[in-house]
């Protein structure tokens, strides 16, 4: 379909130019009610550049959005610059990729990934094989930061595909590159360690809900979500699961290779990265002060530093890796250039002087109050999951548990306050429709498996199903508990 479009001349001539257009013409809206000319102006910037993800592809659009957030004329080039290309998140993602093709030409991952498709009960059949592979995505992921967990286990699911003999474009490999994107996101909103969207929402809410009962509510929440995910990609995507050869692949057994003095440095040098981004959250409850030590340094000190060790240590009188191969076959540049777009949306989206935040907050709040109850949640769980498939999961976490918070307290609602916040903290994490709403899910949609169209098709389903389940699991859930 996307094809079809780009090849179209009426699309070509007529669609494309007025996004384009849209990304330019939207500051010269005069303010209407407090809504300034530059909340049009990024407004008609992520408008336009949705429509171009969505149709034509990813690396133009982004250069595209990057280009027109610079004529906002409180952001700027400069903040574009260093809000995108310039972000921590961005530097993560470059210095991380090149610390896992370092890993993947190692036969760590083959060997990982023959052992998983080796488990006795992954090769009862190829519906179990996909549902514990994600299982295991989310399992792991209820202790690891999303961004994380994803780049470590994108190149063991390359190499699954590899040795399975499955096109990138196969049906499976999209019900896997989408479950993994998908599971990630899940479990990002099912505890809050290591994970900051659920714990923003606590302190804009000013609260002091504890990790236990955060936990009552959003574990079980999160697994039967996590259940109805697996179901829809199956039932609706149709892998045909007989492709997988499980003769072909016992015998693979038979081919793993031991690790050599390379693989071993690369090895310890990621365990390392892994131990130093993972100390933060495991200490942080347990001994404080380490905790603070290492949190400081943020996730970018990590693989910064593997990438060194990669680029100066040598086996043979040669680097382990070189860096003008890493950044030329270790990173996705298509990818990582979106990434840097959606980022600096989220920061244009959340920007004081723009104000899209305050005419929210002024404007919604009053409002609101006039409201019933029941409706109030409605509309609650609707803002943030919505909010959060479009733009920063961070923005919507502090500014929906801001309002509800304050709502909530001014109308002394029956609606339960504690409950109410840790759905707004479990859904802003719950991103699944567009590239903005994750680095992951903006990689995803980036890959050869799956198009921007079926992110926003699976994902804006299972974004209406994690409503339903917080109105009638979750929240009930939460009457008990507080």
């Amino acid at each position: 379909m996307k094809t079809k479009l780009k090849d179209n001349k009426i699309f070509r001539f007529t669609v494309i130019p007025l996004c384009i257009l849209l990304c330019f013409v939207g500051q010269f809206i005069p303010s209407i009610n407090g809504f300034s000319s530059e909340a049009f102006g990024v407004l008609f910037i992520f408008l336009g550049v949705l429509i171009l993800w969505l149709t034509v592809g990813i690396d133009r659009p982004s250069l595209l959005c990057l280009f027109a957030l610079g004529f906002i004329n409180s952001f700027g080039f400069s903040k574009v610059i260093s809000s995108s290309l310039g972000n921590s998140t961005f530097a993560f993602l470059l210095f991380t990729f090149i610390c896992t093709y370092a890993l993947s030409k190692t036969s760590l991952i083959k060997n990982i990934a023959i052992n998983f498709i080796n488990l006795k009960i992954a090769r009862k059949n190829g519906y179990l094989f996909i549902f514990f592979f994600l299982l295991a995505t989310l399992l792991l992921g209820l202790f690891i930061s999303p961004t994380v967990l994803f780049v470590v286990l994108l190149p063991i699911l390359n190499e699954i595909l590899d040795i399975l003999h499955i096109e990138r474009n196969d049906k499976i490999a999209k019900v896997l590159m989408l479950g993994l994107g998908f599971s990630v996101s899940i479990s990002s909103g099912m505890t809050p360690i290591a994970h900051v969207f659920p714990i923003l929402a606590i302190n804009a809410a000013s609260l002091n809900i504890s990790t236990f009962q955060y936990l009552g509510i959003a574990l079980p929440s999160g697994f039967i979500l996590f259940i109805l995910m697996y179901f829809l990609l199956i039932l609706f995507i149709k892998p045909d699961v007989k492709k997988i050869n499980y003769e072909d692949v016992t015998k693979l057994k038979e081919n793993i290779n031991k690790l050599n003095k390379k693989d071993i440095i690369v090895l310890i040098t990621f365990i390392v990265v892994l131990i130093l981004w993972i100390i933060p959250s495991l200490f942080e409850y347990i001994y404080y002060p380490i905790y603070e030590f290492f949190n400081k340094y943020g996730t970018v000190m990590p693989p910064l530093l593997g990438t060194i060790i990669l680029c100066v240590v040598r086996i043979n009188d040669e680097p382990i890796i070189k860096v003008d191969d890493a950044f030329k076959n270790g990173v996705p540049w298509g990818s990582l250039i979106m990434c840097a777009a959606t980022l600096a949306l989220g920061e244009a989206l959340k920007s004081d002087s723009i104000g899209l935040i305050s005419f929210l907050e002024n404007n919604l709040g009053n409002y609101l109050k006039t409201l019933s109850p029941i409706l109030l949640l409605i509309i609650f769980a609707l803002w943030a999951a919505i909010q959060t498939n479009l733009s920063s999961n961070m923005v919507t976490a502090t500014l929906v548990a801001s309002v509800a918070s304050t709502v909530l307290v001014s109308i002394s609602s029956v609606l339960s306050i504690e409950s109410t916040i840790v759905i707004i903290g479990m859904l802003a994490s719950f991103a699944f429709a567009t590239p903005p709403s994750m680095p992951h899910i903006a990689i995803i949609s980036s890959s050869e498996s799956v198009s921007t169209k079926d992110c926003l098709i699976y994902g804006s389903i299972l974004m209406i199903l994690s409503v339903i389940i917080s109105l009638l699991i979750s929240y009930p859930l939460g009457l008990l508990i507080f």
